[in-house]
Order: C-alpha cells, then sequence, then structure tokens
C-alpha cells in the first residue's frame, strides 16, 4: 500500500468541520500510520463592493471537497467515509480514485502565494456607471467588456456626440441604480 491523494466529497460550507473531524477520529482511532494530511484548497479574492470598496478573503477553490493523503484500507476507508458530512469518496463505481502527482500538483498550485490574486466585481456588459474619479469623473457610459483578472472595465462614453472606449478600474466606476 502507498500513500495517496484522494478526493471527498462533503457538505458544501462544512470542509472546515469535515477536516477537523478526520483528524479527530484519526486520532482517536489511531490511524496515525493511516491518514497523513488533510487539505482545503483555497485562493485570495479581491472583491470590488459598492463604491471602489475593496475586500479581500479567502474563498475555496473547490467548495465542497477536501483532499486527503492517505494509505487506503478497510479501517481508514470506514472511518473516513463515515465522517459526519463526509457523502463519499470521488471515484467510480464507488471505489476511490487517487489523484495522480499532476492533478494534485495542480490543484495546489491555485493556492500558492505566487498566483495572481483573483478580483471579482458584479459590474457586467451593458450596465450603466457614473465615472466617478479621474479625469472623465462625472460622465455616465455604459460597459461594453469586463476583465476580472486585470481588474478593468471597457465603458463607453459619448465625448463630443460620439462613443468613445475608455478604460477604467474597477474603482472608478459606479453603478448606476
Amino acid at each position: 500500500m502507498s500513500k495517496k491523494w484522494y478526493v471527498l466529497h462533503t457538505y458544501s460550507g462544512f470542509e472546515n468541520k469535515v477536516k477537523a473531524d478526520i483528524e479527530h477520529r484519526v486520532e482517536s482511532m489511531g490511524l496515525e500510520n493511516n491518514v497523513f494530511d488533510i487539505q482545503i484548497p483555497t485562493e485570495t479574492v479581491t472583491e470590488i463592493k459598492e463604491g471602489g470598496r475593496r475586500v479581500t478573503s479567502e474563498k475555496k477553490v473547490f467548495p465542497g471537497y477536501v483532499l486527503i493523503r492517505m494509505e487506503l484500507d478497510d479501517r481508514s476507508w470506514a472511518a473516513v467515509r463515515n465522517t459526519p458530512g463526509v457523502t463519499g469518496f470521488v471515484g467510480s463505481q464507488g471505489k476511490p480514485a487517487a489523484l495522480s502527482r499532476d492533478e494534485y500538483n495542480k490543484i495546489m498550485r491555485r493556492t500558492s502565494p505566487d498566483v495572481p490574486k483573483k478580483t471579482s466585481t458584479d459590474l457586467v456588459v451593458n450596465q450603466t456607471v457614473r465615472i466617478i474619479s479621474g479625469p472623465l469623473a462625472d460622465f455616465d457610459g455604459v460597459i461594453s467588456e469586463v476583465n476580472a483578472d486585470a481588474g478593468k472595465v471597457k465603458v463607453m462614453v459619448s465625448i463630443f456626440g460620439r462613443e468613445t472606449p475608455v478604460e477604467l478600474t474597477f474603482d472608478q466606476v459606479a453603478r448606476i441604480v
């Protein structure tokens, strides 16, 4: 038997509780030589709220899933599978499928501090906005493009009677309600 990474499916929002419960079960059942590590992949996301306010938070990369490194045998399988909040292992025909080293690395790469942080916003294409800062402050326009990764929007602004595309950051615009 070898130590491999498996994916557990859990009730969404219960990932941290499942991790704590498995850690407790491993300790109380003497399975330290079978279960080695439990990971809940997260990434830092910056959301742009009303008025350009930035809120940074940790978000789960895969809500409802937990990674577990273990040596799979009947005892360890039963202990993990019967943990409250766990709905099962990811696999086919009821058999847990181990992640390849490549798959695991790909998943964990998203949680690395070197990965560019994600930005999310509730701004959408065809939405009317007011420019609140910069040389075009107080102009109104319509969003033609949203680039969440760069934290920018392209806004079509009427200048001298012509529609002109202007690239702005999320915090330079406000929704017109």
